[in-house]
């Protein structure tokens, strides 16, 4: 039985989301096939060893039901210690089931690479680069994959010269267009511009998440996902999923709060040649960003069929039970259960450096 960690939380702003994505995570694991320790990390960052019921995970009240841990850097404990009981346990697989900053963009991936502890998701260079939308859509320019025209903002610039920044922006993109913090997911800071006026409060809400941003067009498209799973030559892409937003765009509220019934069809209604090219610039930009294990890679098809772009990759994506990338994989064959056995068997059979 292979000794199995769910690392939830973290200190980025998607902390609540990453706590839905891991309850239900712990709800469908093989129990008889892994023996799971439930690690979650604090808003302030702390680690903690969760020995509570799964409903207080999301009910707000997991920290007080936690055992105080840390996770050593050194390959020598391979695991965490648990400062309450003074117990060390060794991990043979990590699953982080989170999502932003702090656990989506490199960070916790490089404290698993130094314990030698094997983890679900790509390694420290995919996961950089694939957070970062700027560096993402410099390699998918370098790639040559289409997407949306796009500006990159630095906050030392805006606060140099506002106006000159939203000349620029108006000159280049037009309007609307949408305003996105370089490092977030979960649509958590995103604002789509209408207006001059609209522009400033925008830019001034993005950069309490990120000292960058981007700023792209906006495109009349509809919006199509696309699940990938494995690594090397062993890489699968999913039939495609599209998103009919509830709002006007699918903002944090559409994805995680019930009230906003967006509709989901699984597979996207596209020609057949569509699909095939959407499965193949899939697999494409996966491996450009050096993804491994699974992502989300989000697309924007042209409503006048002229055209597919690419938008962004997610490494550790929503696995709630409303989440896009479960639901294109069971579309396909596979069981919730089963497609996070074979996450973490995957992880197992990695090679580390």
């Amino acid at each position: 039985m292979l000794e199995v960690g769910i690392i939830f939380g973290g200190r980025s702003g998607e902390h609540d989301v990453s706590l839905m994505s891991a309850r239900s995570v712990l709800e469908n694991i093989d129990n008889e096939k892994y023996n799971v320790h439930k690690i979650g990390i604090t808003k302030r960052g702390s680690w903690k060893l969760f020995k509570g019921e799964l409903s207080l995970m999301t009910d707000g009240d997991w920290e007080s039901q936690s055992d105080d841990i840390v996770f050593p850097p050194d390959p020598k404990y391979g695991g965490y210690l648990n400062i309450t009981t003074g117990e060390a346990v060794k991990l043979d697989v990590v699953f982080p089931v989170m999502h932003g900053p702090f656990a989506e963009d490199g960070t916790v991936q490089s404290v698993f690479e130094l314990a030698r502890v094997k983890y679900v998701g790509s390694k420290v260079l995919g996961s950089a680069v694939a957070m970062d939308k700027v560096v993402a859509k410099q390699i998918f320019s370098y790639s040559g994959i289409d997407q949306c025209a796009f500006e990159e903002v630095r906050l030392y610039e805006y606060e140099r010269d506002p106006r000159g920044v939203c000349q620029r922006l108006s000159s280049h993109l037009g309007y609307p267009m949408f305003v996105k913090p370089a490092n977030m997911g979960s649509s958590v800071g995103i604002s789509k511009v209408n207006a001059e006026d609209e522009l400033v409060k925008a830019l001034v809400e993005a950069f309490k998440y990120d000292d960058k941003l981007v700023v792209e067009e906006n495109v009349d498209c509809r919006e199509i996902e696309c699940a990938v799973i494995g690594d090397g030559d062993n890489v699968y892409a999913s039939t495609p999923g599209e998103i009919i937003p509830a709002k006007e765009f699918y903002d944090y509220e559409a994805k995680y709060d019930d009230n906003f019934d967006s509709l989901i069809n699984i597979p996207a209604q596209l020609p057949c040649d569509v699909i095939e090219t959407i499965r193949v610039l899939a697999v494409k930009a996966y491996r450009a960003l050096n993804c491994a294990g699974l992502s989300r890679v989000d697309f924007f098809y042209k409503k006048d069929g002229s055209g597919i772009l690419i938008n962004e990759i997610n490494t550790l994506p929503g696995f709630t039970k409303i989440s896009m990338y479960p639901k294109m994989m069971i579309a396909d064959g596979m069981t919730y259960k089963g497609l996070i056995s074979r996450l973490i068997e995957d992880a197992y059979n990695s090679k580390m450096r």
